[in-house]
This record gives structure tokens, sequence and C-alpha cells, in this order.
């Protein structure tokens, strides 16, 4: 995956430092960088709980996303969050 990003860049530095497999880095990076151009390109450090829920909802009412997919997603938030 290329990324422009050095935020994801580096994000994708920590996530293979920590072992995690190619495929998760992937999923993980992808539902990140969705949830950041939902909310208009905004940094993550400036988003919280509100932005992850309505991420969330827009993902099931609008995108009609699977359960599963949502809790990847949200998954791939929570790393952001707690990292």
């Amino acid at each position: 995956m290329s990324l422009k990003s050095p935020f994801l860049k580096g994000l994708q530095e920590e996530i293979r430092m920590r072992d995690y497999s190619i495929s998760t880095e992937k999923t993980y990076l992808y539902w990140i960088k969705a949830f950041i151009n939902f909310h208009h390109k905004r940094h993550p450090e400036t988003m919280g709980t509100e932005e992850v829920t309505q991420f969330l909802v827009f993902l099931a009412n609008q995108r009609n996303v699977a359960i599963n997919t949502q809790k990847i997603a949200l998954n791939a938030l929570a790393y952001l969050r707690g990292k």
C-alpha cells in the first residue's frame, strides 16, 4: 500500500513493528484512512468518541456495511486511539 500521508506512514511502521499480519495492516489502514476522509481530513488526535460514532452510523445506515465489517472498522479505530 502506497501512502502519501506521513501520519499514515508512521502508523504503518508502528503496526509492522508490533508484528501484525499484512492483512490486518492493510485493513486497519483502509478503515483509518476512510475515517479521516469522512471527517474532511481532520487529524485523528482532534477527534473522539462522537466522531467514531458518526462514522460507524454512516457505515451502517448509508453504506449498508455488514455488522462484522463495522466491527473490523471499530477495531481499527480502537487501535488508532490506543496507540
